[in-house]
């Protein structure tokens, strides 16, 4: 894994609590988080269940984002990002990321990642690179609708989230595919 931290330039932010039902922060990820999509035996492009708690005050809404700083791109690989999830909203179930977004609150949408899907994509890290991290970020914000168009970029929703970002609860999972 490199050392990229994939936070190191952007304003502080308060902690909070993320959990998972799916994964535990440190863990690997199992194989139904793995991609399907690009053709990871057994991988199923299904999204984990998340649960949060203890958001700052003056929350409005949340986005989450997944995103693997490990990826041999240069700039990562955005694997899933949801905008404009409601403050009264503290849980996603897994799955929710799905093609239609079906499990995600009113309101709430997916913006397309490196894949060009709008969609959660599992792991896929190229065999021999060694484990790579994914970033599970879920954001409260000051705002309850962030204002990024629905096919914007999760580069772009950072950029606009910084002005914005109250707190962050991370939870890391890994993955590695051996050589």
């Amino acid at each position: 894994m490199s050392a990229n931290d994939p936070f190191a330039r952007l304003p502080e932010a308060a902690p909070f609590t993320v959990t998972s039902t799916t994964v535990a922060d440190g863990d690997d990820w199992p194989p139904a988080q793995f991609s399907g999509i690009f053709g990871v035996p057994g991988g199923k492009d299904v999204s984990p269940q998340l649960s949060w708690s203890g958001a700052p005050e003056g929350t409005r809404s949340y986005a989450v984002t997944v995103y693997d700083p490990d990826a041999p791109t240069g700039s990562g690989f955005w694997h899933w990002a949801v905008a404009d999830i409601p403050a009264t909203v503290t849980e996603l179930p897994e799955g929710a990321g799905d093609d239609t977004g079906s499990g995600l609150p009113e309101g709430a949408f997916q913006l397309p990642g490196d894949a060009r899907l709008a969609r959660f994509v599992g792991a896929a890290p190229p065999a021999g690179h060694g484990p790579h991290r994914y970033v599970v970020v879920v954001h409260a914000l000051d705002v309850e609708s962030i204002g990024v168009q629905a096919d914007a970029t999760p580069a772009v929703l950072g950029f606009t989230m910084s002005g914005h970002t109250l707190g962050r609860a991370v939870l890391t999972a890994t993955a590695e595919t051996p050589a």
